[in-house]
């Protein structure tokens, strides 16, 4: 049992730095807004962010009968320590990307509200006693 554990939480360790690699790359793609590339990056994330979860579920039963009948293995703490740690950073790293995110739709809504100023100001027109109207003056132009 201790060798199949220990196979299993080093199998845990590798899907967490994988994990950990994805989200810097994620990070990376947020930032250039390439779109297509992050949709591709999602799923092979969600995929690796089931797997993991399923691992854990086989992981943990065993975990908790073996530390019922002994203390766990030193070799064994270790790997779970590694596991945290990884995981820690990937949390953090998930954190960080969202902020990424939020920014980039703060920055997306401020353009849009300046482009409708923009537009706004375009159409501003004045009547025949000087007033202020909304419209286009003249004809508009057909393409």
């Amino acid at each position: 049992m201790d060798n199949t554990l220990s196979k299993q939480l080093e199998q845990q360790v590798k899907n967490l730095a994988s994990l950990k690699e994805m989200l810097d790359k994620e990070l990376h793609l947020i930032s250039s807004r390439d779109a297509e590339a992050l949709m591709t990056l999602l799923n092979e994330k969600e995929a690796l962010l089931t797997a993991i979860q399923q691992l854990d579920d086989t992981i943990n039963p065993q975990l908790q009968t073996l530390q019922q009948e002994r203390p766990l293995p030193e070799t064994v703490e270790e790997q779970i320590q590694q596991a945290k740690a990884l995981l820690s950073e990937c949390q953090y790293c998930t954190d960080v990307n969202q902020i990424a995110v939020e920014q980039g739709q703060l920055r997306l809504g401020h353009l849009r509200n300046l482009m409708m100023d923009v537009r706004a100001k375009e159409s501003l027109t004045y009547d025949k006693a000087g007033k202020k109207k909304g419209g286009f003056s003249g004809k508009g132009v057909s393409a």
